[in-house]
């Protein structure tokens, strides 16, 4: 796609650009579902404690980034990250319920059914399934609200981190036009759960501030690596820090 078609489209609104190419998209979107390189969830630990200081329990929900696919280990995916981060100040007990493809309202479900739990924080993945699968605005907000509610209620999360979505118009595995459509709507999506941490207490929006570069993206052309997710868990633990900081000085 040459550069001034990728101007022409940026311009549009992507809504309707999807319903004038929607065949195309089709044929796009079916290709790349049976050529991607599926990548498995990587091994290691899924809870654990590690560090000295003041207890802060950490749970990391959602999707397949939350289960740190495109890192060779738990450890250098989101959970490892955020712990490295943050276990020389805190005794970090942390814990991963995650699944490669949950939408959010399947995460949601996983976790109403799951055992309950004591956490202070807790931090989600979740959106790009929903963006793939056709998840409806509306019902995403809605299940985004019900899911902070539910980790506040049943989880006793006093902070939850919602991770707004990557850019998915720079993922590499995905071909244009269907890359800039799925972008834009995955843009907005993270402009929803804006609006749903402006609404709920105890709870904000991390967009992690991820170069643009290959080295970044794992070899999928889809998942963070390992270099993505160490950005990521060190700013959820500048957050982490800053958020509980200012509780006890205040």
């Amino acid at each position: 796609m040459g550069a001034g078609l990728d101007l022409i489209l940026w311009r549009m609104d992507y809504r309707y650009a999807a319903i004038a190419m929607g065949p195309l998209l089709v044929v796009q979107g079916l290709r790349a579902r049976r050529t991607a390189l599926r990548l498995p969830e990587p091994p290691g630990a899924r809870a654990g404690t590690a560090g000295s200081g003041p207890p802060l329990r950490l749970l990391v929900t959602g999707d397949s980034a939350a289960a740190a696919v495109g890192a060779p280990s738990q450890e250098r995916g989101l959970s490892g990250a955020i712990v490295a981060e943050l276990q020389e100040g805190f005794r970090v007990s942390w814990e991963v319920r995650a699944r490669t493809g949950l939408r959010t309202g399947q995460a949601l479900r996983k976790l109403e059914a799951g055992p309950p739990g004591a956490f202070d924080v807790a931090v989600t993945s979740l959106g790009v399934n929903d963006v793939t699968g056709g998840t409806r605005s509306t019902a995403f907000v809605a299940q985004q609200r019900a899911l902070v509610g539910l980790l506040r209620e049943r989880l006793g999360v006093r902070l939850t981190i919602l991770t707004g979505l990557p850019p998915m118009h720079a993922f590499p595995a995905l071909p244009q036009p269907l890359r800039w459509v799925i972008g834009q709507r995955a843009l907005g999506f993270t402009r929803l759960l804006e609006q749903v941490a402006t609404e709920l207490p105890g709870c904000v929006v991390l967009t992690p501030r991820l170069p643009l570069e290959l080295k970044y993206i794992a070899e999928d052309g889809y998942h963070p690596g390992p270099l993505a997710y160490a950005e990521w868990g060190r700013e959820v633990a500048e957050l982490v820090r800053r958020e509980f900081r200012s509780r006890q000085t205040g």
